[in-house]
């Protein structure tokens, strides 16, 4: 019988069940410090997965500004040489280059805009001249296609915009930007307003608003390029701007150079959209990053949360473990024991926290009528986060309480 008694192990005395069923009776022990201590853990996680999730959010809806604005931009102008100080124009684009550029697969439209050098040439509302009037800064001229209104995402909020049949004949029309009619006093164009540039009267027959990809042109008298041409010696325009379909930036870029001078493309300087954009990628690693060091920060105090209250119930149940440990259990048992507590009140921490920043971010996203992104990974890793920031901070509690001797802790010391 001794012999059979030797070869029972000691430690069959506290098994795993032994040791998951006395964790859990240490855990459900004070309901009401548990769910503080679990708030800790809550509060840091859900704050990891709300600034997180909204940085993404946010990081969508500034990226989603920016593709519909730079996605489908492009323009193209003469390249240029630097020689000695000056810059020198190696070719011109053609004046037909608007009808060049949309045959090309993904360009929905295209115009032509150059600015006016009219030195010497006042823009008025009335011909009176007033040498004693203060001089006002003057209003820029510039010359634009039929078709660059849709290249620019413009909008005419009276009147309408000069077509190709005033390009052609060089009718004295323009059409005002909406700062510059208000300057000019324009107020309506359905009375057939009349403006000045110099000594020859146009006819206002717009004016147009929220020019998106050239905001100067708000401020400008704009005339046809035929116009210009004619009466203020434009000889070559300046810029084609494009609006393109998402995605066709690469494709337009290595065709429109042939297509609008095809015995010299490297005479045609053309900027379009990349298939990735450097400044939307930086834009979302920027706010990742700030807004995951202040959940980090909040994750950290729920940490040290958890490992004051271990500690705490350590300090309390010196009597329960030296008992334990008198009968038989083992330092690693004890250390175990209050390593699986913490270990799960992290975990159920985690996991509640992550739902709650989940439902944050949703909540925040319906209100602002955003569409919400959420990496799935990112919340699982930190749901499970929850219980390795409860290992850790069991780490010095459990080693604590392993340290306890049976004998000092049965007469009520440490």
């Amino acid at each position: 019988m001794t012999a059979v008694a030797q070869h029972v192990p000691r430690t069959d005395r506290f098994g795993a069940g032994d040791l998951l069923a006395e964790a859990a009776a240490g855990i459900g022990a004070r309901p009401g410090r548990l769910m503080l201590t679990i708030l800790g853990t809550v509060l840091g996680i859900a704050s990891v997965v709300v600034t997180v999730g909204l940085a993404q959010t946010a990081a969508g809806q500034i990226n989603k500004q920016f593709d519909a604005v730079a996605a489908t931009q492009g323009a193209a102008e003469a390249a240029t040489s630097r020689l000695g100080g000056d810059e020198l124009a190696l070719g011109s684009l053609p004046w037909d280059a608007p009808a060049r550029a949309e045959r090309l697969n993904g360009v929905e439209a295209a115009g032509l805009v150059s600015e006016i050098e009219a030195e010497g040439l006042e823009v008025t509302a009335v011909p009176v001249h007033d040498p004693s009037a203060s001089r006002t800064a003057s209003t820029p001229v510039m010359a634009t296609s039929a078709g660059a209104l849709a290249a620019l995402d413009g909008r005419v909020v009276q009147g309408r915009y000069f077509d190709a049949g005033h390009d052609q004949r060089g009718d004295r029309v323009v059409v005002l930007g909406a700062d510059a009619a208000e300057r000019l006093g324009v107020v309506r164009v359905d009375r057939q307003p009349s403006i000045f540039i110099g000594e020859r009267a146009y006819q206002v027959i717009g004016v147009v608003d929220d020019v998106v990809r050239r905001t100067d042109l708000l401020s400008a008298v704009i005339l046809p390029n035929g116009t210009a041409r004619a009466d203020l010696g434009l000889t070559v325009p300046q810029e084609l701007h494009l609006h393109l379909q998402v995605g066709a930036g690469p494709v337009v870029g290595s065709q429109l150079p042939t297509a609008l001078s095809p015995d010299a493309p490297e005479a045609v300087k053309v900027a379009v959209p990349t298939g990735g954009s450097a400044v939307q990628r930086s834009v979302q690693a920027d706010i990742s990053a700030i807004f995951l060091a202040l959940g980090g920060v909040a994750l950290l105090i729920g940490g040290v949360g958890i490992a004051n209250v271990t500690l705490l119930s350590v300090l309390e149940r010196v009597g329960e473990i030296g008992l334990r440990r008198a009968l038989g259990a083992t330092r690693r048992q004890i250390a175990a024991q209050f390593m699986v507590e913490s270990v799960v009140v992290g975990m159920l921490g985690g996991l509640v926290g992550a739902a709650l920043g989940v439902a944050v971010v949703t909540a925040v996203s319906a209100a602002s009528r955003w569409t919400p992104i959420l990496d799935l990974r990112m919340v699982a890793v930190a749901a499970l986060s929850g219980g390795l920031i409860g290992l850790l901070a069991g780490l010095y509690p459990s080693m604590k309480a392993a340290s306890i001797e049976p004998i000092s802790a049965l007469r009520g010391g440490v």
